[in-house]
């Protein structure tokens, strides 16, 4: 494998990982700027709405959990608010949680302020150092009770103090003996905590301080990353490095480097536990180190994709890497898969459209009309009459271009994120089973002869009639290439 084109999606059902760590409370608010304070050269936020989602090695768990897995979060809160959100928060996702009580040290909260889609100021509620012995006891006590069902161990480093004393070298200790793989996020200069790790996954800035500083060339990297291999005992260290994509050193083995997969960059926090969460579900299903790292890679070009620390979806990460093995064919799917699309936009606030029709030779009066309908919306669904279906309503003669090439044609075009093919004459059962929000059609049709208009207006939805291009149409086409005329004029 040397990219993402060879990259299989594994089942993720029947893994079960656990992450311990420090866990945190992300709080943002949204606003918009318009004007600087009178009182200050500082934005003046008006906010509109707030926010709140899992962080640190919660975010790790809430990656595993969106990936399919099953997850266990440990960790410890405080006594207040954020603690009790937090716990909801992991119980929403289908986490389970395993949180000891921190009396008299609050949940870590950070608290994002975001204008124009940038943040602006982040606030942070914390108290960092040792939990201290009795409650590293208590943990290590949960852990253990959880470790017979575990295929992989998370150790989620934020540095906030659940690893400041014994806890971490127990856990892998307890981990070896079990013979499960133990990933570890780390955190500051003392690798000796993660001392016989399975793989641990250090930023670029984070190995050059404890590798002994800058690199000169990838030889010179490769020297270092397979010292602190041998120094530390580890298996393997995976090296994220930024646009550079990520470097794995196995024990043993030549390095893998993976290059960056491009994308826009919206975000980066929170991509460090997409890839850590990835990797370590990826082995616990099977992979080998270097196929789950080259997952991991993919999984984090859409985790920098999104504003905020949001999971990654094993629904996100089988669209990226079905697009980039067939192209746009990627689009053209059966009613199922459909549906499940789009039941994922809709549970990301977006609009879904729908239009249908045969779009035998697809010409202008067709990309305008698509290209208007997909405005209306986020994503656009386009239903097409199968080969059959066609015949049916237009003839022996049509249609003119098989279905396959029909629906690849559409799905060539950019403002069309979805193209179902149905065998019915009406795309009645298809429109049922979407519900989309606005179904659209072309002016010469009224509203109550669009056929499923009832079936999206009693769900909530909307009918929209989009003027056809004048002297457009297939037929036209058909009927000036029989005479020999230019299919222009």
């Amino acid at each position: 494998m040397t990219d993402s084109q060879s990259i299989s999606l594994p089942d993720f059902t029947g893994v079960r990982v656990l992450v311990a760590g420090d866990a945190m409370l992300d709080r943002y608010l949204w606003g918009e700027v318009s004007r600087i304070s009178p009182e200050a050269p500082v934005p003046v936020v008006r906010v509109l709405r707030s926010t709140v989602s899992l962080g640190g090695a919660c975010n790790v768990a809430a990656n595993l959990a969106g990936l399919g897995a099953g997850a266990v979060a440990l960790s410890a809160c405080g006594e207040d608010e954020s603690g009790r959100l937090l716990a909801e928060r992991l119980k929403a996702a289908g986490i389970t949680a395993r949180l000891a009580a921190s009396a008299g040290r609050p949940t870590t909260t950070k608290t994002r302020v975001m204008g124009a889609s940038q943040q602006l100021l982040r606030l942070d509620e914390e108290v960092a150092g040792s939990f201290g012995p009795e409650l590293e006891g208590s943990l290590l006590a949960l852990f253990e009770a959880e470790l017979a069902g575990l295929h992989a161990v998370i150790l989620s480093d934020y540095g906030k103090g659940l690893f400041a004393g014994d806890l971490a070298p127990a856990m892998i200790e307890h981990c070896r003996a079990a013979n499960l793989p133990v990933f570890v996020d780390p955190k500051g200069l003392d690798f000796e905590r993660y001392r016989g790790a399975t793989c641990v996954t250090p930023n670029e800035a984070e190995f050059r301080a404890v590798a002994g500083g800058p690199v000169r060339d990838e030889a010179e990297l490769a020297e270092r990353a397979y010292g602190l291999v041998d120094r530390f005992d580890i298996s393997a260290l995976l090296v994220t490095r930024g646009a550079r994509g990520m470097s794995l050193f196995s024990a043993g083995a030549e390095p893998v480097h993976i290059p960056t997969q491009a994308m826009e960059v919206f975000d980066v926090s929170g991509a460090g536990d997409t890839v850590i969460a990835t990797l370590a579900a990826g082995v616990a299903a099977g992979f080998d180190l270097a196929a789950a790292a080259r997952l991991a890679n993919v999984a984090a070009g859409i985790a920098v994709g999104k504003l905020g620390t949001q999971p990654v979806t094993r629904f996100e990460l089988s669209e990226v890497l079905r697009r980039r093995q067939i192209g746009p064919a990627h689009k053209v799917r059966p009613l199922a898969e459909a549906r499940a699309a789009v039941n994922a936009w809709r549970a990301k606030g977006e609009r879904v459209v729908f239009t249908n029709g045969c779009f035998d030779l697809l010409h202008v009066g067709h990309v305008k009309l698509l290209h208007e309908a997909a405005r209306l919306g986020d994503k656009l669904v386009v239903g097409l009459n199968s080969d059959a279906s066609v015949i049916r309503l237009k003839g022996p003669e049509r249609p003119i271009i098989p279905e396959a090439e029909r629906a690849a044609l559409l799905a060539a075009l950019e403002c069309v994120d979805l193209v179902v093919i149905f065998t019915e004459d009406t795309p009645r059962e298809l429109i049922s089973a979407l519900l989309p929000d606005v179904l659209v059609k072309g002016g010469d049709y009224s509203r109550e002869t669009v056929v499923g208009h009832e079936l999206v207006e009693a769900a909530g939805g909307r009918v929209a009639l989009i003027p056809l291009e004048a002297g457009k149409s297939t037929s036209n086409l058909i009927a000036k290439l029989k005479a020999g005329l230019p299919a222009e004029k």
